[in-house]
C-alpha cells in the first residue's frame, strides 16, 4: 500500500486515534520514517503551551522539496503534478509534470540564489493564480528562504504592513492578474507599498498581462530575463539547502482583535507531516487522482491543500486563476468535467453563491468523476450541505466538512470521506493526534455529550503554529494565555451525543467573511482614517451569502450630507487601506454609539441590533446613556 498510515475503515480510525493520543511520539515518528530526511531526529516531540514552546523531530534535518519533488521523479517524473486553468476559458491550460516542476523550482531557486536571497530571508510574493505562484513559493523553501504570500486583493497598505512586519527584502509579483473580469495591477500596488520603503531590495515581476509597469533600474527585474540567464548556463537542478526541523518554513498573516495583521509561523517538519497525512486521511486520496481545491493559494487553504498536502502525496492538484461565476455560473462544473477532476474541495460561500444561480449551469455538466466532496473556512449550513451533496455529489460522493485555521497548519476536525460517519452541518470528530476539549468562560472543562462550550486543543499536533513572527508574547497572549495550558481556538462549538463538534463561530472579536478572517479592530482602524468619520464599530451579522456580513456603525460630521456619496467615500477608505475584502456590506450613520461609563463600546448591543433582534437586547443597565439603543434600533437598515 502506498500509504500504509491511511485509515481505511471506521474501526482502524478509533484505533489510529487511539495509539496517537497514548503515545504521541510513536504515532508520528512510524509516519515520519516514510519521508526522505538528510538527518533523523532525536526527539519526535517536547512542549510547553505556557510559553508556548513547541518542538517536532528535533534535531532532524530535511528540505520539504524534496519530499514534494525529488522523491516522486522515480515513479512520477511524467506524471501530471500541476493542471493549470486559466481564467479565460478559451485561452490555453497548461500541465506541468514532476519532472518539468522539479527543474522549473531549482531554475528559480538559482533566480532567487543570484538576486541575493538565501536561507532565512523573507520574501514577500504578492501574484495572481498562476503555476509560477506555486514555483515561486517552492523556490523559496528549496533555497530556506521563508515565504510569506499575501493574497492579490489586499491593498498597498496591507502590504506595506506586511513587509514592515516581516522585515522583508525581496518581493516576487506579477505585472497583473486576472480574475473574472477584472484586471488587477499587481505591479502598480507593489509600487504604492514602496514608497517609503527603504528594506526591500529586488522585485522580480513575472509577465501575465501585460499591463505597463514602472521598473526601477537596480531593484526590480523581469522574471523571464532572470531564467534566461539560468537556461543559459544549462541550470536544472538546485541542491536543496539542509533545514532543521524547527526552522520556519512560511510566515502568512492573518486578522487579528487588534488593528495589527498577525505573522503566523509555520515550521519546516511538522507542517509538513501534518498537511501530507490529514491529505490522504480526510479526502482520501488514490494514486492518479486530481485534486481540485478551489482557494486563493494567499490563504491557508492554497498553501496546505494545493501546494503543500497534495505535492508530498504525489498527487495531481489543480490551480484555477479565476472565478467560479465568470464566464458563467457554471465555471466549476466544466472544470471537473474537463479534467475529470475526483475531488472538490471549496467553500461554503461559494457553494450559496452557485445555489443562487439554481440548477441551470448543471446541466449538462457529468459531474461522474467525483469521488469525494469537501467544504473549508466556516461551517456548512443544511441547505447548502444538502443542495452539494444532492446537485453536484449526486448522492454518491461523501462531503467532508473541515474545520481548522491559519494557526493550525491543517484540519483538525473532520469525517473522513467515506470512512467515518458524516452529519450535516457537523465537522464531526477529530483527526488523530487531536484533542479538542470544550471549557466554559473559567476554562472549567465541560465533560459529556449535548454540551456547548469554547473549543480548545489540549496537546499540540505537528503543524501547530509555533510563534507570530518577530513578536512571540503576541502568539503567547493571543493563544496560550486565555486558557492556561491549553490552544484556545476562539471558536465556540458544541458537541452532540456522539461526541460530534459543531462550530458555532467566533467568540473574539474576528470575523469570518467568505471563509476569510477578519479583524473588526482593522476594520474599524480603516473606517477612522476617513476624514468625515468620528468614531466607529464594526460588528458581524449573518449573511446569505458570505456566511457573516461587516455591518459598521458609524459617527459621521463629513461636509456633505448626502449619505449614499458618504458611505460609498467610506468603502473606498476602506478598500485602499485593506482591500476590498473588507468592505462593510452595510454602513449605519449615528450619532453616537452605546458605551459603558468607563467608554468601551457596547458591541455585544451593536451586534444583537445588526442580527435584528430588537427586543431582547439584554442589559443596558451599566451603558451611559442607554436612550441611545432605541435611536440606534430605529435606524437600522
Amino acid at each position: 500500500m502506498l500509504f500504509p498510515y491511511q485509515i481505511k475503515s471506521e474501526e482502524a480510525y478509533h484505533q489510529a486515534y487511539k495509539q496517537s493520543i497514548e503515545n504521541p511520539p510513536a504515532f508520528w515518528s512510524a509516519i515520519a520514517e516514510h519521508f526522505t530526511w538528510k538527518k533523523k531526529w532525536d526527539d519526535v516531540l517536547t512542549w510547553n503551551f505556557s510559553e508556548p514552546n513547541v518542538q517536532w523531530f528535533k534535531g532532524a534535518q530535511l528540505n520539504i522539496t524534496e519530499n514534494l519533488l525529488d522523491r516522486h521523479l522515480p515513479t512520477k517524473a511524467h506524471s501530471p503534478a500541476i493542471i493549470w486553468e486559466p481564467n479565460d476559458p478559451e485561452e490555453h491550460h497548461r500541465v506541468i509534470t514532476y519532472q518539468k516542476l522539479y527543474e522549473k523550482v531549482c531554475q528559480f531557486a538559482h533566480v532567487l540564489n543570484n538576486n541575493g536571497i538565501k536561507k532565512g530571508d523573507r520574501v514577500c510574493i504578492y501574484m495572481g493564480m498562476i503555476p509560477e505562484l506555486a514555483i515561486a513559493v517552492l523556490a523559496c523553501a528549496r533555497i530556506g528562504a521563508i515565504h510569506s504570500v499575501v493574497f492579490g486583493g489586499f491593498s498597498a497598505q496591507s502590504i506595506a504592513d506586511r513587509l514592515y512586519d516581516a522585515q522583508a527584502e525581496y518581493i516576487v509579483t506579477c505585472d497583473g492578474a486576472y480574475r473574472g473580469q477584472k484586471d488587477i495591477p499587481l505591479k502598480s500596488v507593489i509600487d504604492d507599498a514602496l514608497i517609503g520603503n527603504r528594506t526591500v531590495k529586488k522585485v522580480i515581476v513575472c509577465t501575465r498581462t501585460r499591463t505597463p509597469v514602472s521598473m526601477l533600474k537596480g531593484r526590480d527585474v523581469w522574471w523571464e530575463d532572470e531564467l534566461k540567464k539560468v537556461e543559459t548556463l544549462g541550470l536544472h537542478d538546485f541542491p536543496a539547502v539542509a533545514m532543521d526541523a524547527e526552522d520556519p518554513l512560511f510566515i502568512l498573516y492573518t486578522s487579528g482583535s487588534t488593528g495589527k495583521p498577525k505573522g503566523v509561523v509555520h515550521t519546516v517538519a511538522g507542517y509538513m507531516l501534518y498537511t501530507h497525512y490529514s491529505f490522504i486521511n480526510v479526502f482520501q486520496y488514490q494514486p492518479e487522482q486530481i485534486h481540485f481545491c478551489t482557494a486563493d493559494i494567499g490563504w491557508i487553504t492554497g498553501h496546505s491543500y494545493i501546494i503543500y498536502g497534495p505535492l508530498s502525496a504525489g498527487a495531481t492538484t489543480l490551480i484555477f486563476e479565476g472565478v467560479p461565476t465568470w464566464p458563467d455560473a457554471g465555471r466549476f462544473w466544466e472544470i471537473v468535467d474537463k479534467y475529470r477532476v475526483d475531488i472538490l474541495y471549496t467553500a461554503p460561500t461559494a457553494i450559496r453563491s452557485l445555489m443562487g444561480f439554481g440548477l441551470g449551469p448543471l446541466h449538462g455538466k457529468s459531474l461522474a468523476s467525483l469521488k469525494v466532496l469537501g467544504t473549508v473556512g466556516e461551517p456548512i449550513n443544511e441547505e447548502a450541505w444538502h443542495w452539494y451533496n444532492e446537485q453536484v455529489g449526486k448522492k454518491r460522493c461523501p462531503i467532508v466538512d473541515t474545520w481548522w485555521q491559519t494557526e493550525t497548519g491543517g484540519i483538525l476536525i473532520s469525517n473522513l470521506a467515506g470512512i467515518t460517519p458524516s452529519k450535516p452541518s457537523w465537522a464531526t470528530l477529530p483527526l488523530p493526534g487531536v484533542q479538542p476539549i470544550l471549557v466554559d468562560e473559567k476554562g472549567e472543562e465541560i465533560l459529556g455529550n449535548n454540551v456547548s462550550g469554547n473549543l480548545c486543543i489540549k496537546t499540540p499536533w505537528p503543524s501547530v503554529l509555533r510563534t507570530t513572527y518577530g513578536d512571540h508574547e503576541r502568539c503567547r497572549t493571543n493563544y496560550f494565555a486565555t486558557y492556561p495550558n491549553l490552544y484556545f481556538t476562539g471558536d465556540g462549538a458544541m458537541r452532540d451525543e456522539n461526541g460530534f463538534y459543531r462550530i458555532t463561530g467566533r467568540v473574539d472579536d474576528v470575523l469570518n467573511v467568505s471563509g476569510h478572517r477578519i479583524g473588526t479592530a482593522e476594520v474599524e482602524n480603516a473606517i477612522n482614517m476617513h476624514a468625515g468619520v468620528v468614531e466607529s464599530a464594526v460588528v458581524g451579522y449573518p449573511h446569505d451569502i458570505k456566511g457573516q456580513g461587516i455591518y459598521a456603525f458609524v459617527i459621521y460630521s463629513g461636509a456633505h450630507g448626502d449619505e449614499t456619496l458618504s458611505r460609498k467615500d467610506i468603502l473606498t477608505t476602506v478598500t485602499r487601506i485593506i482591500g476590498a475584502i473588507a468592505k462593510p456590506d452595510k454602513i449605519q450613520f449615528v450619532s453616537v454609539l452605546p458605551k459603558t461609563r468607563s467608554g468601551k463600546i457596547m458591541r455585544r448591543i451593536l451586534r444583537k441590533i445588526a442580527e435584528g433582534e430588537t427586543e431582547n437586547i439584554g442589559d443596558t443597565s451599566t451603558l451611559l446613556d442607554p436612550s441611545v439603543v432605541e435611536e440606534i434600533k430605529r435606524g437600522k437598515l
